[in-house]
């Protein structure tokens, strides 16, 4: 297969991967991106599309379905190139790049590599049930992308921490009937939420039974009904869907075989630039460590900004380059077509 060159390649199509195809155009660079998933937006498409972030700059309360409209619409006048269904499998270092193919036999030639990868391949954590295969994606889901299929739904929420009682609270109002299903009293989930739920139990909004998963009632991938244990006894929930929050696992996969230096699954970078151990090589958003890092979506546009600025260096290394705001950029006049810069 014949090579597709590029001056940057972005590895994840989430929050800090988008951002950085902007930051990257705002100094001349472009960028092809390629994402495991079927789509852009990361976790906030694939775990909480419509579920309220709060602390984005400038946006007091935005879903991460809107939050990654906006951010293809802002990174649109760069042109990105988008692969999805794409793993990145191996990195070779060329004289003047690098190389990176993917599982499906595409090569990237591009002169720096930017990982933006999040926690890498998302996979939910599955209990040990017996035929669970079976009723996967048909009656049994591991995340919610759009609600109105769950209206008038028999639903069993199982699970304690956010995502468990977020959309057992978002989902009670339009579901026939609501089960939060959880092992113990307590939750690992905020406070506020715990409350608010303990508040739609007692309203009889919602219902609450400690437990744990034990099998499946059905046939044919249509779910009758979960059964669960607590205390010594097995008893059964009426349900027709079940959602499963029991926590999720992301993988680096090949990537961590790529020669960076890691700490505790993450790649460590430097912060003046966020670029890895392997020169050209940048890792933002999730994926990154150093001292003081915080998993923030606004942590990772940060991380983009200024990756952008040493990144620009390895594309043009003969120009000679000056920080330039947005404001007065000829890169942003030309690519909106402005009559002045501004």
């Amino acid at each position: 297969m014949a090579e597709i060159e590029t001056q940057a390649l972005i590895i994840g199509a989430g929050p800090a991967g988008l951002f950085a195809v902007f930051e990257l155009g705002m100094v001349g660079v472009s960028a092809h991106v390629i994402d495991i998933l079927p789509r852009a937006g990361g976790q906030c498409m694939e775990l909480y599309p419509d579920k309220p972030i709060f602390d984005i700059p400038a946006q007091p309360r935005i879903t991460g379905r809107e939050l990654t409209e906006r951010l293809l619409e802002q990174c649109a006048p760069f042109e990105p190139v988008f692969h999805f269904n794409e793993a990145a499998q191996t990195l070779e270092r060329e004289s003047d790049g690098f190389i990176v193919s993917t599982a499906s036999g595409k090569r990237f030639s591009a002169k720096v590599v930017v990982v933006a990868a999040g926690g890498g391949a998302i996979v939910p954590k599955r209990p040990p049930l017996k035929r669970l295969e079976e009723f996967e994606e048909k009656s049994v889901f591991y995340a919610v992308r759009e609600k109105e299929p769950f209206r008038d739904k028999r639903i069993v929420v199982a699970g304690g921490g956010d995502s468990a009682l977020d959309w057992a609270i978002e989902l009670a109002p339009i579901a026939e009937r609501l089960t939060l299903l959880h092992r113990r009293e307590e939750f690992r989930a905020a406070p506020a939420s715990v409350a608010k739920m303990r508040r739609m139990v007692e309203a009889g909004e919602m219902e609450f039974r400690l437990g744990q998963i034990s099998g499946l009632v059905g046939e044919n991938g249509k779910l009758e009904a979960v059964q669960a244990r607590h205390a010594g006894e097995t008893f059964e929930i009426p349900a027709d869907t079940l959602l499963l929050f029991f926590g999720l696992a992301g993988r680096l996969g090949p990537i961590e075989k790529w020669g960076f230096e890691m700490k505790g699954g993450q790649i460590v970078v430097e912060t003046s630039a966020f670029e890895t151990s392997i020169p050209g090589v940048f890792a933002i958003g999730d994926v990154c460590t150093y001292p003081g890092k915080l998993k923030l979506i606004l942590s990772g546009f940060h991380e983009a900004a200024l990756m952008a600025h040493k990144a620009v260096t390895y594309v043009y290394p003969d120009r000679h380059y000056t920080f330039t705001h947005s404001t007065s950029s000829e890169i942003i006049a030309e690519k909106l077509h402005l009559g002045e810069k501004g």
